[in-house]
């Protein structure tokens, strides 16, 4: 069966009144996400490494309960419960925010604890920055998940765009694309990063 493509579709059109909205918003989501997960992250490390049960406790509960629960049903369960707790609606794109720094917070925490543990104190940064960077593409990739909320990011742009004008197989064909095109360039800049690090060690 022909998929009887429209390639007029991708135009400069599609970009500018659809996509980069989303793409901004996806950008500056992981951005947020990924300083405050390793501020957060980093905070929970140390208090897992602290010694003291009062502090290693909770925050072993927190990341293992984290790491437990798939992303978006984090977000669901904030998106939806906490107007109820709150009395009040949040917002999709602020709830993404929260549940992305605190979800995220729990796998950079990972990433710092084992980074300090394993190291001397002025490597630390250098040899974890290459996974520390690994996990922040993978939160631009989940970040295509806030499309269960409605916040509009790079890929509901594209959805919309496939609504508006009735080709919904481009739109996803080229946001597939999109994806890769960037997840792909940034995970080969990484691996460059982590040989020339080798190197230097």
């Amino acid at each position: 069966m022909a998929l009887n493509l429209d390639f007029s579709f991708y135009n400069w059109d599609l970009i500018s009144n659809f996509v980069l909205k989303g793409l901004y918003f996806s950008l500056m989501l992981t951005l947020i996400a990924t300083v405050g997960g390793v501020l957060l992250g980093t905070l929970l490390a140390l208090m897992r490494l602290s010694g003291q049960k009062w502090l290693q406790v909770p925050a072993v509960i927190y990341v293992n309960g984290m790491r437990s629960i798939p992303l978006v049903m984090v977000i669901l369960w904030f998106f939806l419960l906490m107007p109820a707790i709150i009395g009040r609606p949040i917002g999709a794109e602020l709830s993404a925010v929260i549940t992305f720094v605190a979800f995220e917070a729990a796998y950079f925490s990972e990433i710092m604890r084992a980074g300090i543990q394993s190291v001397s104190r002025g490597q630390v940064f250098r040899n974890m920055l290459p996974v520390l960077l690994t996990q922040t593409i993978i939160l631009f990739q989940d970040t295509s998940l806030v499309y269960a909320i409605g916040a509009y990011d790079m890929l509901k742009g594209f959805e919309v765009a496939g609504k508006n004008f009735g080709r919904p197989i481009e739109a996803y064909l080229a946001a597939a694309v999109l994806y890769f095109v960037m997840c792909y360039a940034l995970s080969w800049s990484v691996k460059r990063l982590h040989q020339k690090i080798a190197i230097v060690r």
